[in-house]
């Protein structure tokens, strides 16, 4: 859910913070106080279209940021951050955005600066708005048949997991086979380089880790003075007559007379023997390393140009000899492969008919559920459209798909399926699809029908209605009223009404006003009370006057509205 909103220097608003709570919130207000503003700065937090016009006047920047609340760990917001690289913790996310007065913007997610189309795909699996805005999801036709799938839930969900298992099979084998179905000059072209680099690599006769071996070998002849020298110095301080073996030999043999007087003259005794027989050891390792130690020069002119031949390789083919191996096995592979490459192919092919046959079964089997669950869905949305005094209205949703007639090929991820939702709203018209349809009341209350079953499946933490029920009154005001209050069980729904009915069945109710003070006017807004909502209810049935009757009125009003609210929960 939205849960707080901070907006700063955005038209006539000055500073605004605003918090919001679960359930219905209705905004209400006199006419130009600023409703509309503020669902324009969520729209534009969300990633909305922005302009220097917001910047209030005198000011250099706008900022606006929102705090949003994820109860559902599973919540979609969750992946797509996760694909962009962005953290949620504790289930908050944080969205920024500040307007220059030259119309740039700088966007951030959870303080991570990013661009306007992914503030875009963040914001629109947080809020839903409906209104005067493009942010309509139910208008876009690509959108149709994710809502679909989520209405079939976990029906539908099981059978795209296994459809799209072997999709990802057939996708590898399908580039495979384009791959190896390359033109044969191209072919000839491949197979005479990567043979010519096979017969390189091979003529060098490379071993594992040589490379690293040789630098070791020629560090030890490029030293071979300093070597021999210090070994040989070493020797000669341990060997010999009154040299450091005689002397740890005597201090032995004066130890091992007291040795057995003391523990503690026993284990300095072991010690000393200890000493000796580690340095006798390391002498005689030391005369041995001295008697294999031999400089030769030829050896070194070899060593250096055998490192000069794997530099060479080593440019072409990899960043060591091992790496020059591991590449010379993968083109081994291919020149296999091109080489056999018909017989190779006739396999390939008979495979990916195989997959083909599979992923058609799957495919049709998704296709045959969608249309099982499209019934259903069609026939909620005619009940919902009912209970909105819009029996006349017919809903259908459009299949066709993405096959070859003659291949059976063509498939996508998410099958073969193409949907649209398609609207008559009067009888005897022919049906459009829903992004065609006028605007208007109508649309309005076609939208909120159909939000009313899409908002419990969509994961949206909140959707917004911007005076969606402007024209309507009476019973189709109530109906509105009702169907807002339903669909803010499930998802947090905030509205901008001028109707009393909806007013009443709100959970929160935010009055909006505007003031002038030294020649600027400021915006402020407050949740009201109980007698606060009577007074702004009767304000909202009677205007400017109101009397012990429109009192009386909106009281009832609030008194019914609480009824109808327990009503609806315990159904």
């Amino acid at each position: 859910m939205l849960a707080e909103i901070s907006i700063k220097n955005f038209a006539i608003i000055e500073s605004l913070s605003i918090s919001f709570e679960k359930g219905l919130t209705v905004l209400s207000g006199e006419t130009g106080a600023g409703k509309s503003i503020i669902i324009d700065a969520i729209h534009l937090l969300v990633g909305g279209r922005g302009s220097s016009e917001f910047v209030r006047y005198g000011e250099k920047r706008a900022e606006i940021e929102g705090l949003f609340l994820l109860d559902d760990d599973q919540h979609p917001c969750f992946e797509r951050a996760a694909e962009f690289g962005i953290d949620i913790t504790d289930g908050m996310i944080v969205l920024r955005r500040d307007i220059s007065i030259s119309g740039k913007s700088v966007c951030r997610v959870n303080g991570k600066l990013v661009t306007i189309a992914i503030l875009r795909e963040i914001g629109r699996t947080l809020i839903d708005i409906h209104g005067q805005h493009e942010h309509q999801d139910l208008l876009f036709q690509e959108q149709h048949l994710t809502l679909l799938d989520q209405y079939g839930g976990e029906a539908i969900s099981n059978g795209l997991r296994e459809y799209q298992t072997i999709f990802k099979s057939y996708n590898e084998l399908t580039k495979k086979i384009k791959k190896l179905s390359e033109s044969e000059q191209e072919m000839a072209h491949r197979l005479d380089l990567i043979q010519f680099q096979l017969r390189e690599i091979e003529q060098a006769g490379l071993q594992p880790n040589e490379d690293h071996e040789l630098m070791e070998e020629k560090r030890k002849i490029s030293n071979y003075e300093k070597i021999f020298r210090t070994l040989k110095n070493s020797y000669d301080a341990l060997h010999g007559e009154q040299k450091g073996l005689d002397w740890v030999g005597l201090a032995m043999s004066h130890t091992e007379g007291i040795s057995d007087l003391d523990d503690q003259l026993k284990t300095i005794h072991e010690t000393v023997s200890n000493s000796y027989y580690l340095l006798e050891e390391i002498s005689y390792k030391i005369r041995d390393e001295l008697d294999n130690l031999d400089f030769s020069p030829e050896r070194l002119d070899f060593i250096e140009g055998r490192l000069n031949e794997i530099t060479g390789l080593k440019r072409k083919y990899g960043q060591d000899v091992n790496e020059i191996l591991q590449y010379s096995a993968k083109i081994q592979d291919e020149v296999e492969t091109i080489e056999n490459r018909d017989g190779l192919l006739d396999q390939l092919n008979k495979e990916l008919q195989s997959l083909t046959d599979d992923l058609l079964v799957e495919a049709k089997n998704i296709t045959v559920l969608r249309k099982q669950f499209a019934k259903v869905l069609i026939d909620n949305i005619h009940q919902e459209l009912k209970d909105l005094y819009m029996e006349k209205t017919t809903f259908d949703i459009v299949f066709s798909n993405t096959l070859d007639v003659n291949h059976g090929g063509n498939f996508k991820n998410h099958g073969v399926d193409i949907i649209e939702f398609f609207l008559s709203t009067n009888p005897g018209e022919p049906l459009k699809p829903l992004s065609k349809v006028a605007s208007g009341g109508e649309l309005s209350r076609i939208m909120l029908a159909m939000k009313s079953i899409f908002s419990v499946h969509q994961g949206i933490t909140s959707i917004i209605f911007d005076e969606v029920d402007t024209g309507v009154s009476g019973r189709v005001a109530q109906a509105i009223a009702e169907k807002m209050y339903r669909v803010s069980v499930g998802s947090q729904v905030i509205c901008i009404t001028h109707l009393p009915q909806v007013a009443a069945m709100a959970d929160t109710h935010l009055y909006i006003s505007k003031e002038i003070k030294n020649d600027r006017t400021k915006t402020s807004i407050n949740p009201l009370s109980s007698n606060g909502k009577v007074k702004e209810i009767g304000r909202m049935i009677a205007g400017a006057e109101i009397t012990d009757l429109t009192t009386e009125h909106a009281k009832e009003l609030l008194e019914l509205a609480q009824k109808n609210k327990l009503v609806m929960l315990s159904k």
